[in-house]
């Protein structure tokens, strides 16, 4: 079992007992920066993340898994991390995203719907000297290399 493994399962095991909250990535450097990244249906606050980081980070000393000294750094995805489960897209209906599409290509639009399938979006359509239009696009997940939540201060 790799570190990555024995840490998500160490955290799915911490947060086991509320619903709300979600794994969404572990990731170990080769200098000894581990980063977990944990997300909630209404967001996470720092004493969830503390709580986490002290379970993990014991369980980990304990069963002297890491030999090198190492980092533990327990947070929540950045509005410029990248959308990666479901239950991220799901959380982000009625937002904009920006996608980068795995043949290359570029989309830009509000986030409608989230299934197991992939994701409904609703692009702007300007086409010159015509007023902008509004069309509904149906993307897999396999079709979308990246997704980022584009943040408005309006």
């Amino acid at each position: 079992m790799t570190i990555e493994e024995r840490v998500k399962n160490l955290v799915e095991e911490k947060i086991s007992d509320r619903p709300d909250l979600f794994l969404v990535d572990v990731k170990m450097h080769i200098n000894g920066r581990l980063i977990v990244l944990v997300d909630g249906d209404q967001g996470i606050g720092i004493a969830d993340c503390a709580a986490i980081s002290r379970f993990v980070g014991f369980r980990l000393e304990e069963d002297n898994v890491i030999e090198q000294a190492y980092n533990l750094e327990v947070s929540s995805p950045g509005v410029d991390f990248p959308l990666k489960s479901l239950r991220q897209f799901q959380k982000n209906i009625g937002r904009n995203l920006q996608l980068k599409l795995a043949d290359g290509s570029k989309k830009e639009g509000k986030l409608l719907a989230a299934d197991e399938e992939g994701i409904s979006i609703e692009e702007k359509v300007t086409v010159k000297g015509k007023k902008a239009t509004f069309a509904e696009a149906r993307l897999t997940y396999g079709e979308i290399a990246e997704a980022i939540v584009l943040v408005s201060f309006k």
